[in-house]
């Protein structure tokens, strides 16, 4: 199973709507809200990396996000 993570930064004051809407999304497994230069952290799983891709075009395509950073795990790295 693929697994990343994602960093958002969303419009000011729609941090909470964001979480929701994330929390929504097939394939999104986790969220939070952070302090420091991003505002959420996403934890995704899906099957494949390009599955992982689909959700992350979901993610970013939601119009309070304004930017986003994306750290894919390395498997077996950790275990």
């Amino acid at each position: 199973m693929a697994e990343a993570y994602v960093l958002i930064n969303c419009d000011l004051g729609t941090e909470d709507g964001v979480i929701k809407e994330l929390k929504s999304i097939s394939g999104v497994s986790e969220v939070k809200g952070v302090f420091g230069v991003y505002d959420v952290i996403a934890k995704v799983n899906a099957p494949s990396e390009s599955d992982i891709k689909k959700v992350i075009a979901k993610i970013r395509s939601m119009s309070s996000i304004k930017s986003s950073l994306t750290m894919m795990v390395i498997e077996g790295q950790g275990d």
